[in-house]
């Protein structure tokens, strides 16, 4: 899968953003964790966003994100190129943060919209211009309005493409009428715009898009790795029957009110690639609502531990 050598200057292709697995106790579940990554990268994978939202990026420390990263960076063995997510809510803290981990050599880093105060668009490609300026680091955009309550519009999508150093936007908003205008209006040439709402895969691909990342992804990344290339062989046809798949899969978090991060690691868990818990506040699915999952798994002919 891997005898092709890539060029991990380019961002491109099936990105998926891991998970964290965790013992009750809170603590990084190490094995499986490389147990997941191993899982992620031997079916062929492009990249990976470490401590992304999935990842519960914004509720570890920085000694838990700089360890994810250690242990992704060791089983992959380099084979992908690694995106190390910043969550946090300033310039100045992303840019401290960015300094922090420069040891650590991720091809790029991933910073948010700003968060807690509202900004205006202005602010926010501000932001960016400075993120871009100080980080040695090539720098992905993190549109994700649900959670930020800062979104990206379509103007300011535009000028922040253009900046020098920022290599790409990871679009979680859903909001395919921007992601599509900036898409078919241009970029410049070493810019990736990539859909991050995997009901919008098919969509983004069909129109160009160069990848794709994903959470939902880490039950059961196949059907992710099947519709990239089917796209990139031009087989839209195939492209729709894949994302009809992914929308079966995408019932695992429909089927417990949407709560995202629980609901992935309790698919991975009935797998046997991670444990339920997720970090505080938040709390595991529960008996039955597993079990609903369990249904969906086994309706999709996924062999479950």
């Amino acid at each position: 899968m891997h005898s092709k050598k890539r060029d991990k200057s380019l961002l491109l292709g099936v990105i998926p953003a891991v998970i964290t697995p965790i013992h009750k106790d809170g603590k990084i579940h190490e094995k499986l964790l490389e147990k997941q990554v191993a899982y992620l990268s031997d079916a062929g994978v492009h990249g990976f966003l470490i401590n992304g939202t999935t990842g519960e990026g914004a509720f570890l420390s920085r000694e838990e994100r700089k360890r994810n990263f250690e242990v992704i960076r060791s089983v992959s063995g380099r084979k992908q190129f690694l995106c190390l997510t910043f969550p946090l809510p300033s310039t100045d803290l992303v840019a401290d943060e960015i300094a922090a981990f420069e040891s650590l050599q991720p091809d790029f880093i991933v910073a948010t919209t700003p968060y807690y105060y509202t900004v205006s668009q202005k602010e926010i490609i501000r932001h960016y211009r400075e993120i871009a300026s100080r980080s040695p680091f090539p720098v992905i955009v993190y549109n994700i309005p649900q959670c930020t309550f800062n979104k990206i519009e379509y103007d300011a999508m535009l000028e922040i493409a253009s900046l020098e150093n920022v290599a790409g936007l990871k679009d979680s908003s859903g909001d395919f009428v921007t992601f599509s205008r900036v898409t078919l209006h241009g970029t410049k040439k070493n810019f990736a715009l990539l859909q991050a709402e995997d009901y919008l895969n098919a969509d983004s691909l069909m129109i160009g898009s160069p990848g794709i990342v994903t959470g939902l992804g880490n039950i059961w990344i196949e059907p992710y790795i099947e519709i990239y290339q089917a796209a990139q062989q031009g087989d839209f046809p195939r492209v729709r029957k894949i994302q009809a798949k992914i929308n079966k899969l995408y019932e695992v978090i429909r089927t417990v009110g949407d709560r995202v991060v629980p609901a992935v690691k309790g698919a991975v868990s009935l797998l046997g690639r991670s444990e339920k818990w997720v970090k505080a506040p938040m709390l595991p699915l529960e008996e039955e609502e597993l079990s609903r999952v369990l249904k969906i798994l086994r309706d999709l002919g996924l062999k479950t531990a």
